[in-house]
Order: C-alpha cells, then sequence, then structure tokens
C-alpha cells in the first residue's frame, strides 16, 4: 500500500540531490525518522530508482548540450547527422572526472557504507563543508572567474574535480555536488559552469551506482512494489526538473553561502537531537 511517507522520501530525494546539501545525508536522517516497512533489497532498489528519476530530468533539460548528433544541412539541400565535436569533448571530460569516485567506489563502496553511514559522519560533513563554502565565496568574493564555459573546462581541471567528488564517495553528508562545485570553484570557474558540469557528472556516476545495485539485488517485485517503486520515480523527476531549474537561475545572481549555512544549522541539529534527545 501506498504510504504518505514514502511520497515525502520522494521528494526529499528530488530536491536534495542537485542541491548542494547532501541527498545521501537527508536520505541517512530521514531513515531514522521515516522507517519504512520493507526489504534491505527493496529499500536499496527504491534508492536506485528516484535516482534514476533524478537522472532523468538532468537528461531532459540539458539534452540540446549533452546529445552528442546534430543535424547540418548540406550545401546541395541535404542533411546529415553528424556527431558535435564539443560535445564529444565534453562526454570525454566528464569520464576523466569520473575516474577517482568510480576506481575507489568499486573497489571499497561496501566498506565506505558500513564504517560512514551513521548521524556522526552525516552531521560532521554537513558542518565541514558548510564551512567550506562560506570561507570559498569569501576568498572569491569580488574576483573573476577564469573558466566561464565547458568548452574552458581543462583534462587537468575536470580530473582535480573529480578528486573533490570523491570526498562525497567516501564520506556522506559531504554533498556529490557540493564537493564538486567547491573543487570547482577554488579551480576558478564560474558558478553556473561548476552547477552544470556537476549536473552532467552526476549521469554516469548515478547511472553507475544505480547499476551496482540492481546486479547486487536483482529486480523481483511484488506489483505494489513495482507500483511504488514507479511512483518514486516519477515524483524524484518531477521534483528533480523544478529544482534544477531553481538553481540554474539562483546561481547567475547569488552565490552558495545560504547552502553553506543551512548545511552548518541543520548538522548541528542533528548532532543536539542524537546526543541530546535520542
Amino acid at each position: 500500500m501506498f504510504q504518505a511517507d514514502q511520497l515525502h522520501i520522494y521528494i526529499v530525494e528530488g530536491i536534495t540531490e542537485w542541491l548542494p546539501i547532501s541527498s545521501t545525508g537527508h536520505m541517512i536522517l530521514l531513515n531514522e525518522f521515516v522507517k519504512l516497512n520493507v526489504s534491505e533489497a527493496f529499500y536499496s532498489m527504491f534508492e536506485v530508482v528516484i535516482q534514476l528519476g533524478a537522472i532523468l530530468a538532468v537528461v531532459v533539460l540539458f539534452w540540446g548540450q549533452i546529445f552528442p548528433f546534430e543535424r547540418r544541412k548540406g550545401r546541395h539541400g541535404g542533411a546529415s547527422i553528424v556527431l558535435n565535436m564539443d560535445t564529444v569533448k565534453l562526454w570525454i571530460k566528464i569520464l576523466v572526472a569520473c575516474v577517482p569516485a568510480a576506481i575507489v567506489g568499486l573497489k571499497w563502496n561496501d566498506l565506505f557504507e558500513e564504517l560512514f553511514y551513521n548521524y556522526q559522519t552525516v552531521s560532521i560533513a554537513l558542518i565541514v563543508f558548510g564551512v567550506a563554502f562560506i570561507l570559498v565565496e569569501n576568498a572569491h568574493k569580488g574576483k573573476s572567474a577564469r573558466i566561464n564555459a565547458l568548452t574552458e573546462l581543462t583534462y587537468p581541471t575536470v580530473f582535480m574535480i573529480g578528486m573533490f567528488q570523491l570526498i562525497a564517495a567516501v564520506f556522506p553528508g559531504t554533498s556529490r555536488s557540493g564537493a564538486t562545485i567547491v573543487g570547482a570553484l577554488l579551480l576558478g570557474v564560474s558558478r553556473t559552469v561548476a552547477a552544470e558540469f556537476t549536473f552532467f557528472l552526476a549521469i554516469p556516476v548515478m547511472f553507475g551506482a544505480s547499476l551496482l545495485k540492481i546486479l547486487k539485488f536483482g529486480f523481483a517485485f511484488t506489483s505494489t512494489e513495482l507500483m511504488i517503486l514507479g511512483i518514486g520515480t516519477i515524483t524524484a523527476f518531477v521534483s528533480s526538473l523544478l529544482i534544477i531549474r531553481f538553481l540554474m537561475a539562483f546561481v547567475k545572481k547569488h552565490d552558495f553561502k545560504v547552502f553553506g549555512w543551512y548545511r552548518i544549522i541543520l548538522g548541528i541539529a542533528v548532532l543536539a537531537y542524537f546526543m541530546l534527545v535520542k
């Protein structure tokens, strides 16, 4: 039976996946308060399908920038399908940035989940990267970005952004988007380009993580469970569409400090709750 609590989780995933506030951290914390009466295999698949819904939102919104083929008119009136080399180079850069997290994640992902998937790690990571956002933004106040277009990203730059993403792969609560955005800003990338590249980087990273869970747990569920998974995908897709549009408009006029303060306040509140109340 569909539960309202499940809808909360779908929406939280769709929103927090793209804001630099850690979707994994929020899901871990939410799971402390909203307990789904389901098997481990179903819950893992539950996370997979709502992530896939979030990925689909990126693909839909940025299709024109990530699809590597385009139609070109010939000199004699005909049309042909050709590769857009700028898009091909962008995908190569995305894959280069994925290398650090892919190597470490494939080998030690289960160990990291066992060691660090708890409220203590999430809270500390929320606070630390919240402070990082504020410090980085203060340091760059009044300065012009060195990289203002995706085509200006170099391979060493995207590899270093991938190294920052690795931090998020190890410590939940860091935020994959938060880590890559902080890294990109430190490397002289503009906020808009940092946000866009973070969205594109999520496609192979999240798809790969989802595929690993599918291979691990399979896909054998009841019709009711399949309905729940379908609703989760659609809800995550719609909420992701809205939040991505919001963030792209937001970064054109504002910095990321508000997310830093949110992370710090949430991290302190969670630590206080579990230490003093629970």
